[in-house]
């Protein structure tokens, strides 16, 4: 590859202006106005661009040999011309045609653009220096750190004709014919006047070591020494084998992180990482990295995860997600085995023994090294929680086999510390004498979990309640019916058990049953099509009532959570519990006793069940009426205070 094979004049006759998207306009403005401090990651980006489409050549290759005649050296080469003050960065790999030139330099195919806009914007209002570029596909976009005008001329696997892209960074670009004897890409920055400096053969060297010595296509950089007339020499300035092959004696931290950065596009160093070797029936060897920052779409339907799979040091899959369960998609990593064929294809990775071993084997990989993160540095293995734990959690449920690993990873927020998180067996060590289960309560919000009812005997015990507040959780917690012997209970079941009750306290249960035995029976009446039973509370202490879920129907917060997704839900009855010890209904059950047919005492009893609704965070179904209501009492409370009478 040589500057007169690939460079040519663009034809006016087939050229064309187009407009940059709008997302695409805003994200340049950001990253071209100093948002990084370090313009030098722009090199990294670029030769990872090239390196991921060397690899897709040499994949595209083993079903169509055409595209690369047998012997062909893959390489991705640097040319500074300090003269002219360009930098050229080109590659032997797959290309582009004219419609990906315009959709992949033009446009941000991936959703999140506007997220990634707004990220960027508040970075630079801090003056911070954020390594977004590359996460939200717009790597290209940091050529223009450097550059005041950009060109990519780029000939596509399999056709004939070449094309131009080229921009100032502004508003628009321009695509037209050009001329590229091998199929390929390049890409020649015109350098803004302060960075002429990354023209030196040894900064570029230095640069190429410091972030894509990892990559495994040789990065050949021209030397500048030559005498006029004389062919150009090329310098190999990495090391070429691929990270994963290499002993891991042999390979800095820093390398590993750029290898993250490389795979994911994500500028932040990764919490945690594993380099593993497993021999045996089947041999394979990768990396696998825990990242630090959730991607924008990780709880997208459509998003994808997956490790990118070698198979004999050929890259074959951008996202093998056959080897990794779903509830992993956080994590990142490459895999390399000696035992697929080269021609694998989903399909085949679908139904493969091979393949089950390396996921068997990632997965039990993943959770040791979680385990690690959280022994050896909590604060670090806290942020992973905060980031990926709902993720994590989904393993529960769809491989409860594996549920006593995961449960040991599992963080909660509880009612013992307002800010800490706890594991299982912290809460296991905390539990009462004679509190016979571990408890827990499922809603929206700690804040509105720490004022239900639902808690007020377990406070009055000195219980302990996890407060779990992810929409998976509902799900996933039925999958942990016990830990270490002790089940785990919600506080909020109809059959909550407390422990075995004392003499004196089935005695007050069942003077209890007896002085609110009017009262439940007329409530009952009124409220029949609401309610499944009425019964008087052990759980309560200070509230008047409370809902509580009979076994085998939905929790309210997931009743709420899929209708608002719109989907289809069962008509259920909850169980109304009151409280025979308050005051209100100590008044509620003379009125009625005294008067039967006063005629405030239906609507008392739709106030009750109101407040039980709001209490559990129910929407309630004529909320104006009850905003009356609560009115018309509040002025009553108002008058007699004035008036001294209460």
């Amino acid at each position: 590859m040589t500057e007169t094979q690939t460079h040519a004049e663009p034809s006016p006759k087939n050229e064309s202006t187009h407009a940059f998207e709008a997302e695409v306009e805003a994200v340049l403005r950001l990253v071209v106005h100093s948002l990084y401090s370090h313009p030098e990651v722009f090199l990294r980006e670029l030769i990872s661009n090239a390196s991921d489409a060397l690899d897709k050549r040499r994949f595209r290759a083993i079903s169509e040999p055409g595209l690369m005649a047998e012997g062909s050296t893959l390489r991705i080469r640097i040319e500074p011309d300090e003269k002219e003050g360009t930098l050229t960065i080109a590659d032997d790999g797959v290309g582009m045609t004219k419609e990906e030139l315009t959709k992949n330099l033009g446009t941000i195919a991936k959703s999140g653009t506007r997220e990634l806009a707004e990220k960027l914007k508040a970075a630079q209002e801090a003056k911070g220096d954020v390594s977004l570029i590359g996460q939200f596909g717009v790597g290209f976009y940091s050529a223009f750190l450097v550059a005041d005008r950009v060109e990519v001329i780029s000939l596509a696997a399999g056709e004939r004709e070449a094309w131009k892209w080229s921009s100032d960074g502004q508003s628009a670009f321009t695509i037209a014919p050009a001329s590229r004897v091998e199929t390929g890409t390049t890409v020649v920055l015109h350098l803004k006047d302060d960075q002429r400096g990354m023209l030196t053969t040894w900064r570029l060297e230095e640069l190429v070591r410091k972030y894509s010595d990892y990559v495994h296509f040789p990065i050949e950089l021209r030397q500048t020494h030559e005498k006029e007339g004389t062919p150009p020499s090329y310098k190999t300035v990495n090391q070429g084998a691929p990270l994963w092959q290499r002993p891991a004696s042999e390979v800095t931290e820093e390398q590993w992180h750029d290898l993250y950065r490389h795979l994911s596009h994500d500028g932040e160093k990764p919490l945690a990482y594993d380099h593993f070797k497993v021999e045996g029936t089947q041999e394979f060897r990768g990396v696998l990295y825990v990242p630090r920052v959730p991607p924008f779409d990780l709880f997208h339907s459509d998003s994808k995860g997956g490790l990118r799979l070698y198979v004999k040091h050929v890259f074959v899959l951008e996202e093998a997600e056959e080897l990794l369960p779903r509830w992993l998609r956080f994590v990142r990593g490459v895999v390399d085995s000696e035992d697929l064929p080269l021609n694998v294809s989903r399909e085949v990775l679908q139904d493969s023994r091979i393949t089950r071993t390396i996921k068997k084997q990632v997965q039990k990989r993943v959770l040791d090294m979680l385990s690690k993160l959280a022994a050896d540095a909590p604060e670090d293995y806290t942020l992973f929680w905060r980031s990926f734990g709902a993720v994590l959690k989904e393993g529960l449920h769809f491989e409860p086999e594996s549920a006593s690993k995961i449960g040991k990873l599992l963080r909660f927020e509880t009612t013992h510390e307002e800010s800490a998180l706890s594991s299982l067996d912290d809460v296991l060590s905390r539990m009462k004498e004679g509190q016979g289960a571990i408890y827990y309560l499922t809603g929206e919000s700690k804040k509105g979990l720490l004022g239900s009812p639902h808690l007020e005997a377990l406070r009055k015990r000195g219980y302990e309640v996890m407060l779990l507040t992810d929409p998976v959780d509902p799900f996933a917690i039925e999958s942990l019916r016990e830990w270490e012997g002790k089940k785990i209970v919600n506080a909020a079941a109809a059959d909550l058990d407390l422990g075995a009750a004392t003499d004196e306290e089935k005695a007050s249960q069942k003077d209890a049953d007896d002085r609110t035995k009017n009262l439940r029976d007329r409530i009952r009446v009124r409220l029949q099509d609401k309610v499944k039973e009425v019964r008087a509370s052990a759980r309560l202490v200070g509230s008047a009532a409370c809902l509580v879920v009979p076994d085998g129907e939905l929790p309210p917060h997931v009743r709420r959570m899929l209708s608002r997704a719109q989907q289809p839900l069962p008509e259920d009855k909850r169980i109304l519990e009151i409280n025979p010890d308050h005051p209100a209904i100590r008044a509620l059950a003379t009125l009625l006793d005294e008067k039967p047919i006063h005629p405030d005492l239906e609507r008392f009893i739709d106030d009750l069940y109101a407040q039980a609704q709001l209490a559990e965070g129910t929407a309630l179904e004529d909320p104006g009426a009850f905003a009356r209501r609560f009115t018309d009492l509040l002025a009553g409370s108002i008058e007699a205070a004035r008036l001294g009478t209460s």
